[in-house]
C-alpha cells in the first residue's frame, strides 16, 4: 500500500478517536453541565413544546404558567408571569431568547417532567405528550407585597424565612423587574445602574453592621468563655488591634455587662469580646451559621454569593489570614460582606433553639397524576445550644423594649431583633441599614432580615425595623 495513503489513514483515526473522545465526555461526563449551560439554547429550544408546568405562591396563587402558541405539530409554550414583579428576582424567568435564571432553573427538571431523553423518545413513540410537574414555592404573596410595599423603592432586600422548617417565606429585592418584559427589553433592564436582574437576596454582599454582633455574642456565650454578667469597660477610645474604636456618637458607658452591650449596641465591648474569644473561635461560629461557604438554597450556584471577610483582591479570608481585625469584624466592620439570606439564617437559627435549618423555596411538586412530594426540612448545622440561644433571645428582646429596635415592635407578640448601621461613604452620610429579627420571640414563626442601601442618615432603627415590622405583622400568626 502507498506509504503515504498508510499516513493519511493513521491521521483520520487519530482525528477519529479524537472527536470521539471529546462528544463522549460531554455526553456522558458533562452532560449535565452543558444542559443547564445559559449560553446553551438546545434544552430551551427543545422545551418549548414541552408545557412547563405551574409555578405556585405557598396559598396555590399561580406565580408562572405556560401559554401556547400555533397548533398541531408547531404548537409550542411560552412563559406568562401574572403577578408581574411581585416575585420578579426570586423566580426569575424562562425564554427561549434570553435563557433562563432563578427558581425557574434550579427547579427546571420538575417543570420539564424531569424525564431522561431515552424515555422521553419513548413517551414520543408511544403517542404520549410529556408535560411538567407544578411546584409550589413557599413564597407568602401577602409577605411579598407587603415588603415591596414597604421598601417604597428603596434599593435593599426582605429576606424571611420560617425558622423551624428552613423555608422562605419572602424573598425581595428592589428594584424588582417584570419577567414579562425580559424577551424585549433584556439590554435596558442589563444596562440599568440599579441592577434591577440582580437578586439583591442571595448576590449583593454588604457590610453588616451591628447585626453582627448577634454571632458574636454566641460565639461568646456558647464556647463558655463568657457569661451574660462579664463585665467589660465600654468607653470610646478602646484601643482594637492597636487603634482606637469609638461607640456610637463618641458615648462613654462605663463598665456594662453583655446585656447592656447588646441593647446599647456598645461597638467597644464586643470589639473586645472578639479580640478575647480570638479569631479561631469567631470563625468557627460563624462556619456553622454559614459564612464562608455558598448557602444551600435550591437556587443557581452562580445567583449565590458566599458571605465572610474578603481580601484587597476580593478572595475569601480564612481565619489565619494577616488582613482580619477581628475586633472589628465582630461588630459588622473590617472587611466583611454579608447577603440578606446569610443575616436572615443567623437569627433563624437562634429562633430555632440552636439548630439551623437549610434554607428552602420549594414547599412542594405536584406531578400530573396529582401525587405530591413535599418539603422534608433538613438541619444544616447545630450552632449553639438552646440554653444559648435562649440567652441571645433574651438579649435581643432587650433591643426591642428598651433599645434601637423599638421601631419593629408588634401590638400582640413580643419581637426579638438587633439593628445595624454600617456607614458607606462617611463624608456624604451614606449608611446601609439593618434590621434581623424573629417573631413570637418565645414561640417563633418567622425570622427575618431587612437591609436598604445608601440611605441618607438613616439607622437600622429608623429605616430598617419598620420594615420588618410591616413584613412579620402579616406572616406572623398569618
Amino acid at each position: 500500500m502507498n506509504p503515504q495513503i498508510v499516513k493519511l489513514f493513521g491521521v483520520i483515526l487519530v482525528l477519529y478517536a479524537l472527536i470521539f473522545g471529546f462528544t463522549s465526555y460531554w455526553s456522558i461526563f458533562d452532560a449535565e453541565g452543558l444542559e443547564t449551560n445559559i449560553a446553551n439554547q438546545r434544552p430551551l429550544l427543545e422545551e418549548q413544546r414541552i408545557e412547563r408546568g405551574e409555578i405556585l405562591a405557598s396559598d396555590g396563587s399561580v406565580i408562572a404558567e405556560s401559554q401556547p402558541k400555533g397548533s398541531g405539530g408547531d404548537r409550542t409554550f411560552v412563559r406568562n408571569y401574572p403577578e408581574g414583579d411581585l416575585y420578579g428576582n426570586p423566580i426569575g424567568y424562562s425564554f427561549v431568547q434570553r435563557g433562563r435564571v432563578g427558581f425557574e432553573l434550579s427547579h427546571n427538571d420538575e417543570l420539564v417532567g424531569d424525564k431522561t431523553e431515552f424515555l422521553s423518545v419513548l413517551d414520543e413513540l408511544r403517542g404520549q405528550v410529556q408535560e411538567g410537574s407544578d411546584v409550589q414555592s413557599a413564597l407568602d404573596p401577602e409577605g411579598q407585597q407587603t415588603a415591596l410595599d414597604a421598601l417604597d423603592g428603596q434599593n435593599g432586600s426582605v429576606v424571611a424565612i420560617d425558622p423551624s422548617t428552613g423555608e422562605v417565606r419572602t424573598m425581595v429585592s428592589v428594584p424588582t423587574y417584570d419577567p414579562n418584559d425580559v424577551p424585549e427589553a433584556f439590554g435596558e433592564l442589563n444596562r440599568d445602574e440599579d441592577a434591577p436582574l440582580f437578586n439583591r437576596a442571595t448576590q449583593a454582599g454588604y457590610p453588616p453592621g451591628s447585626t453582627m454582633k448577634v454571632v458574636t455574642a454566641t460565639a461568646a456565650l456558647d464556647s463558655g468563655k463568657f457569661d451574660p454578667d462579664t463585665t467589660l469597660n465600654a468607653d470610646s477610645g478602646v484601643e482594637i488591634s492597636g487603634v482606637p474604636l469609638a461607640n456610637s456618637g463618641g458615648q462613654d458607658f462605663g463598665t456594662i455587662d453583655m446585656e447592656t452591650a447588646l441593647t446599647n449596641s456598645v461597638n467597644t465591648y464586643w470589639a473586645q469580646v472578639a479580640e478575647d474569644i480570638g479569631t479561631d473561635t469567631m470563625y468557627e461560629y460563624m462556619d456553622r451559621f454559614g459564612f464562608n461557604s455558598p448557602p444551600p438554597l435550591d437556587y443557581p450556584s452562580f445567583q449565590l454569593a458566599t458571605s465572610g471577610e474578603f481580601g484587597e483582591k476580593g478572595e475569601l479570608l480564612d481565619a489565619g489570614s494577616d488582613q482580619i481585625d477581628v475586633g472589628r469584624m465582630a461588630i459588622g466592620q473590617d472587611k466583611l460582606n454579608v447577603t440578606p439570606l446569610q443575616m436572615a439564617m443567623v437569627v433563624s437559627a437562634v429562633a430555632n433553639g440552636g439548630e439551623l435549618m437549610e434554607p428552602r423555596l420549594w414547599s412542594k411538586v405536584i406531578d400530573t397524576d396529582g401525587r405530591e412530594e413535599e418539603l422534608d426540612p433538613e438541619r444544616m448545622s447545630r450552632v449553639m445550644s438552646e440554653d444559648t440561644a435562649e440567652t441571645v433571645t433574651g438579649m435581643m428582646t432587650d433591643v426591642v423594649n428598651e433599645g434601637t429596635g423599638g421601631a419593629a415592635a408588634l401590638a400582640e407578640n413580643q419581637v426579638a431583633g438587633k439593628t445595624g448601621t454600617a456607614e458607606i461613604i462617611p463624608d456624604q452620610d451614606l449608611n446601609q441599614a439593618w434590621f434581623i429579627g424573629f417573631a413570637p420571640a418565645d414561640d417563633p414563626q418567622i425570622a427575618i432580615a431587612v437591609t436598604v442601601e445608601r440611605t441618607v442618615g438613616g439607622q437600622g432603627g429608623t429605616v430598617a425595623a419598620p420594615i420588618a415590622q410591616q413584613v412579620l405583622e402579616v406572616l406572623v400568626d398569618g
